[in-house]
């Protein structure tokens, strides 16, 4: 048998009455029924609850930790699988959701070890083998890409591509640029060519994301927006690859234009079956109106994000596995940040892990590059690991296990020392598509609609105007058919 991977938790048993045991039973038993109806909050709460009972039963908080991994509280997760190790060496569950946390915080050779684990101990496990085999390939694709990685400059994937080079076949019937150029003509046809889940042809894909990148390159980290008195402008959240709940924005909303700006909040692909599908409108409304239509990065824009989640594959599958890398580049110029009349700042995730940070700290970030792993270069790091609001004051570990959890007196003292009026992010699921917390102060926004076809929320977007700058929301249902999002 395997020696068991490195606990990172200890916990040393504690007296435990029969009474008490029985009740830890019977909140378990509730926390599993919550759990089994997706409602992952509640079935937490009656696994703590339980838990304060018998802390001694790594049964309770394992089922806590795929509480919380449904939930995307991976650094929750990954301590409740630790401390259930720790309290039960040979129980391979256990095993398997910690390397399933660690896998979602980009820890793949930890994962792996759990992983190979509970293979040994199981070898007729084929889930296992299988999230085994995948994290292998990852580890040993990051090696390689390590090996050969040029120190000085890295080689840009734009200059290796010859778009002279690909004929459009006779047979394509798609939309088509003009000229080279994005038109009305062409985004219309292109949202439905996609909704009849058809392919956009690779040597347009290809210029789009070409010329995408060449515009990000010569914008500012922070993007200084200007809406008029009597102009409305709208902010979405997370996408996440719902083609259709994005459709569905534009119908309820408007198609964006010159006189109906809009904003994405970051995480526009990813677990949706459709990211490709999203990307391609949104950069596509980008170039058709570069002043009138923004992109924030999310920290689903990001190499490792898109290998866990999907969007890697599904752009192989689709096209190459050099556009996956493309898009990376383009990715790491989106800008982080934007303003709005210099009074609403609006960002993935939130604010940051340390006090004193100014716009222009902000506008002057070196955003190329990915999520670094020096804690200490705190303004990178926040826009990739994305903090998290409480009701709380100060500052707390993130429940996913990077960034923070910021509270009230934070974002009090951050919009007061740089003259603005609330802050906007998106980044969490929320149950009416947003949420207002902080005295109003920060405002949390979300547009995919029953989230990994699971989460049952709505989604939402705000819309204000450029007088008054007050949020109203929008919140909407999922379209009628989970599979229009997702393929099943």
């Amino acid at each position: 048998m395997a020696s068991n991977p490195e606990i990172t938790d200890t916990c040393n048993p504690v007296p435990i009455s029969q009474e008490d045991i029985e009740a830890a039973d019977k909140l378990k038993n509730t926390a599993n029924d919550y759990f089994k109806k997706q409602n992952y909050d509640t079935a937490i709460e009656y696994y703590t609850k339980a838990i304060e009972k018998n802390p001694n039963n790594a049964v309770l908080h394992a089922n806590r930790s795929i509480a919380n991994l449904r939930l995307e509280n991976f650094g929750y997760a990954l301590n409740d699988a630790s401390t259930a190790i720790s309290l039960d060496r040979s129980y391979t569950k256990a095993y398997y959701r910690r390397a399933a946390a660690h896998m979602s915080l980009g820890k793949y050779k930890l994962a792996l070890k759990d992983f190979e684990y509970v293979t040994k101990v199981r070898p007729n496990d084929q889930d296992a083998k299988v999230k085994y085999n995948e994290c292998n390939k990852i580890v040993k694709k990051i090696a390689f890409e390590n090996a050969i990685s040029v120190d000085k400059k890295e080689v840009s994937i734009t200059d290796s591509i010859n778009l002279d080079a690909m004929t459009i076949e006779d047979e394509y019937e798609g939309p088509e640029l003009e000229d080279g150029k994005v038109t009305v003509k062409f985004v219309t046809e292109l949202m439905n060519h996609y909704e009849q889940q058809k392919t956009l042809h690779k040597k347009y894909a290809y210029k789009i994301l070409i010329d995408v990148k060449a515009y990000l390159q010569q914008q500012p980290s922070l993007i200084d927006i200007k809406v008029q008195d009597d102009e409305k402008f709208t902010v979405c959240g997370d996408i996440h690859g719902q083609y259709y709940d994005l459709m569905n924005i534009f119908k309820l909303n408007g198609l964006p234009s010159e006189t109906n700006p809009y904003l994405f909040n970051g995480d526009f692909v990813d677990r949706g079956s459709f990211s490709v599908e999203c990307i391609f409108t949104l950069f596509s409304f980008k170039l058709l109106y570069p002043n009138h239509f923004y992109m924030s990065r999310g920290n689903h824009e990001t190499r490792d994000m898109n290998r866990m989640y999907g969007f890697m594959g599904e752009v192989t599958s689709k096209y190459t596995t050099q556009m996956a890398d493309l898009f990376t580049e383009v990715y790491n110029w989106l800008p982080l940040a934007h303003c709005i009349n210099g009074r609403v700042l609006v960002m993935h995730g939130g604010l940051f892990s340390k006090d004193n940070v100014t716009l222009d700290d902000i506008r002057n970030v070196d955003r190329n590059k990915q999520p670094p792993e020096d804690e200490s270069d705190f303004l990178d790091r926040k826009f990739v690991s994305a903090p998290e609001v409480t009701p709380m004051a100060g500052r707390a570990p993130s429940r996913r296990g990077v960034g923070c959890q910021f509270g009230p007196d934070v974002t009090a003292a951050f919009i007061q020392s740089n003259g603005l009026d609330y802050v906007i992010r998106s980044h969490e699921v929320k149950d009416a598509g947003y949420e207002v917390a902080h005295n109003g102060k920060c405002i949390t926004v979300f547009s995919a609609p029953n989230y990994c076809d699971t989460m049952g929320n709505l989604g939402a977007f705000i819309t204000m105007n450029g007088k008054d700058l007050k949020p109203n929301f929008t919140s909407y249902e999922a379209v009628v058919s989970v599979k229009h999002n997702k393929i099943i």
